[in-house]
């Protein structure tokens, strides 16, 4: 009778790979909580310490390093000094593995996590387990992805496994194993000692792509273990996704994850905002995000921070787009989107402050830098003008400078009513921000008179200013820390306008 090691944290799908296992005669073994899991669900289960003979020490830390189980895993079957070996001392070959890690890079995403309770997510003997089964693969399946098992299982079921596949399954192994002793070294590295000496990149491939950006590159999708991140994206309906609906998505959810407790939408053309909205409904926020510029709004990717209902799905109705992303999407929106067959339709959760690390390639190497996080206390802010703003300016100045933020540079957004009526971006001089900005606005029949402005960097001149105070525009939010601020400042009093410093800059490139 085969046996299989299980002994996971994430137990998605265990159950299942358990019972299918058993259904195909093998005896399984297992460890604390999967053993008591796999119990709770009928599964006959022999104990590790049964088969160490062994007691479980140090509140878990100690259970499978042992030879009873590193000597089942290693030992090569074609070699018959192993076989004696193990005989010898009573050691039954293992020819399955399954495990996955204590969530060491879930639990140091808490922003109140310890240090202690980081190091205790410090998992030692799974990847010992997975390595020796990894090293040993020709005679050893190791399974580290819960998506795999039903593909295992299909495989067993059709006879031996060739050995490119087991193959596969082995550098899997290592491939997790080295972004884990990364996280972990990667956390360890103390603050002041700035960005980790040395980075280990490991990635793996989920998804190829028909093509990259253009016909003729090659492309995939590669994924980390970063929690809320694209490996846990679902598509509930439509085309393949391509290397631009993924950057495309990737920064509508960015967008939309600046407002916790309201719902908002974004709307995403080329990885920026051409609108973008909060509201007290789903339906409300897409509508406002929509109107911002209902020309460019075609084709685009739409998402939304909170779950979609058949009123939101129903207002989409007319409109061409891309890609809808949300964390969830009740039955009955589905439904609606059910005559759209090309319509994407993607569940993703919303990811806030994970403190991951940014990477941009460049030739030769990475940039890397601490990935943005919107930071929303205005404990630092400041009014620079003799005007204060008003309680409308005010609430539009808070929505302004969270949704500039993701607007690339130089990043010019007037907003109304907690919705942007005008964005203009990646212009090389602020001053014709501005002017595009206010340009989109009338185009769509949007007047920026009585708007507020939030500008990503500071205005280095006072020309964005006046330009601003021509058109209307009544309250200004900016990080501030130009040599011409007094300039700046002037050109605000001098229109009556209220100007808010931030001090901090949102600039993205």
């Amino acid at each position: 009778m085969p046996r299989a090691l299980i002994s996971v944290s994430d137990k998605r799908g265990i159950v299942a790979f358990a019972q299918g296992l058993v259904q195909l005669g093998w005896e399984i073994i297992s460890t604390g909580g999967t053993a008591a899991a796999l119990r709770s669900a009928g599964v006959e289960v022999l104990a590790v310490d049964a088969v160490t003979g062994f007691p479980e020490l140090l509140d878990g830390r100690v259970k499978t390093l042992h030879p009873a189980i590193h000597g089942a895993l290693l030992a090569r079957r074609d070699l018959p000094e192993h076989m004696t070996a193990i005989g010898q001392h009573g050691i039954v070959p293992i020819e399955l593995v399954a495990v996955n890690l204590y969530p060491f890079q879930r639990t140091i995403s808490r922003p109140e996590v310890s240090f202690e309770d980081a190091v205790e997510n410090i998992d030692v003997g799974g990847p010992s387990m997975l390595r020796s089964a990894a090293k040993n693969h020709e005679y050893v399946l190791p399974v580290v992805d819960p998506t795999d098992y039903g593909k295992v299982l299909d495989l067993l079921r059709h006879g031996p496994i060739d050995s490119a596949v087991r193959r596969e399954f082995a550098a899997k192994v290592f491939a997790h194993t080295a972004d884990y002793d990364a996280a972990i070294s990667g956390f360890l590295t103390a603050k002041e000692d700035g960005l980790p000496l040395r980075l280990g990149i490991s990635m793996e491939r989920l998804q190829t792509l028909r093509y990259g950006e253009n016909p003729g590159q090659r492309a995939a999708l590669y994924v980390t273990e970063e929690p809320r991140g694209m490996r846990d994206l679902t598509q509930r309906q439509g085309k393949e996704l391509s290397f631009n609906n993924l950057l495309d998505i990737d920064a509508a959810m960015a967008a939309v994850a600046c407002w916790p407790t309201r719902p908002a939408c974004s709307v995403i053309k080329h990885t920026t905002p051409c609108g973008i909205a909060v509201a007290g409904t789903a339906v409300e926020a897409f509508r406002r995000a929509r109107a911002t510029d209902p020309v460019s709004a075609f084709g685009s990717v739409v998402a939304f921070n909170t779950v979609v209902d058949r009123a939101t799905a129903e207002a989409m109705s007319d409109l061409f787009v891309e890609v809808v992303v949300a964390p969830s999407f009740h039955d009955d929106a589905m439904v609606q989107f059910a005559g759209k067959k090309n319509l994407r339709v993607v569940e993703l959760p919303v990811s806030r402050g994970s403190g991951a690390l940014d990477f941009k390639r460049v030739r030769g190497g990475f940039l890397v830098q601490d990935q943005f996080d919107f930071d929303p206390s205005d404990q630092e802010w400041s009014v620079a003008t003799d005007r204060q703003p008003t309680e409308r300016e005010w609430n539009d100045l808070r929505f302004a400078w969270a949704a500039v933020a993701m607007v690339k540079s130089n990043a010019i957004l007037l907003a109304r009513d907690e919705t942007a009526i005008g964005i203009g971006a990646g212009q090389m001089s602020r001053v014709d921000s501005v002017f595009l900005a206010v340009h989109k606005a009338r185009q769509q029949g949007h007047d920026p008179a009585g708007s507020a402005l939030a500008s990503d960097a500071y205005f280095p001149f006072a020309d964005g200013v006046e330009q601003a105070a021509a058109a209307g525009v009544t309250a200004i939010i900016q990080p501030g820390g130009s040599v011409r601020d007094a300039l700046v400042i002037e050109a605000a009093n001098r229109h009556g306008m209220a100007m808010v410093m931030t001090g901090r800059r949102q600039f993205r490139h």
